[in-house]
């Protein structure tokens, strides 16, 4: 598992973030979900075929986090299973995946209510065709949300649903074929009212992302908006990671500003010309700090440059490859 997979799925895991995920994705803000009303599930999905006596191989998955939300409906604790798959790079074969993952779920509750009629049977006995599948006429499945979250700046480009992925012209043939939908925040797709309806630092995360090639704009952000100067440090290990921004502080403590961080990375590399002694050395610096910042941050020479905040005399020297 990378860097960026191991502090995603911390991020999530927290409860707070869990539920505005998809307070935003499922009730646009309204705080219906409540953190305290969430609680973990093994992440392990394993699944057997219905009705094969023993003689298939276990299907086994791991998803990223998974909760269930706990209140009184139908007499029932358990009224929404959820779970949440992180992904910093495009997955092209995404609906299939995450569609196992859920039927997986839903075969697991199938399993779990026969095993119960199973030890019930001697009080109620199941009729032929409940005792086929171990599932009463009235039994009822929880339902099961996947909701993908990506951490990349650029746009999603691969399939949102599994009949973008079929080679399938005849629109009759594909009336027949269940459809797979994923439900995805995307941050380049976001718009300012979005950002609004999150109420934990995910606002933060998803805005960062999304502006992170657009140096005027995340200046901008970083500068005028009080959010940013108290990060949480995760938070903002996380977003380093994610859009290779080369910001340095320790990975332990409080708060993170990361205005200032930025701004501590641009006088590093002129620190680090001056040390040299030498315009050479200092020249080297600044185009070594500049290819970090096109190669990482996918930004053009010029905006690399408006990063670092090379003079306007200057930059005819950086203008091209050395």
């Amino acid at each position: 598992m990378g860097k960026i997979d191991t502090l995603a799925k911390k991020y999530i895991s927290d409860s707070k973030v869990f539920a505005d995920a998809f307070n935003f994705y499922l009730y646009g803000g309204e705080q219906v979900l409540l953190p305290e009303n969430l609680h973990p599930m093994d992440t392990t999905a394993i699944g057997v075929p219905f009705g094969n006596k023993g003689r298939g191989k276990p299907v086994q998955k791991y998803r990223d986090v998974m909760k269930y939300a706990a209140a009184m409906e139908d007499s029932e604790m358990a009224y929404l299973v959820m779970g949440i798959e992180n992904q910093a790079n495009l997955h092209y074969a995404m609906p299939p995946r995450n569609q196992l993952y859920d039927a997986l779920e839903y075969t697991r509750q199938v399993e779990k209510t026969a095993a119960r009629h199973k030890e019930e049977n001697a009080k109620k006995p199941l009729d032929s065709g409940e005792y086929l599948s171990g599932f009463r006429k009235g039994d009822r499945l929880i339902p099961v949300i996947t909701l993908v979250i990506y951490f990349g700046a650029e746009a999603w480009d691969a399939p949102k649903s599994l009949h973008e992925m079929l080679d399938v012209k005849d629109e009759r043939v594909l009336a027949y074929v269940s459809d797979y939908k994923l439900n995805l925040i995307v941050p380049a797709e976001l718009s300012d009212a979005d950002f609004e309806k999150f109420r934990t630092d995910l606002r933060e995360v998803m805005q960062y992302i999304q502006y992170s090639t657009d140096k005027e704009k995340l200046s901008a952000l970083l500068e005028n908006d009080s959010r940013f100067s108290g990060i949480a440090r995760n938070t903002a290990m996380l977003l380093n990671e994610c859009t290779n921004s080369g910001l340095k502080f320790k990975e332990s403590g409080g708060c993170v500003d990361m205005c200032k961080a930025i701004k501590e990375l641009r006088q590093e590399v002129y620190q680090e010309g001056r040390e040299e002694g030498r315009e050479e050395g200092r020249e080297k610096s600044i185009r070594h700090s500049l290819d970090a910042l096109m190669k990482n941050m996918g930004l053009s020479r010029e905006q690399a440059m408006d990063v670092l905040e090379i003079p306007e005399k200057e930059r005819p020297l950086y203008q091209s490859e050395k």
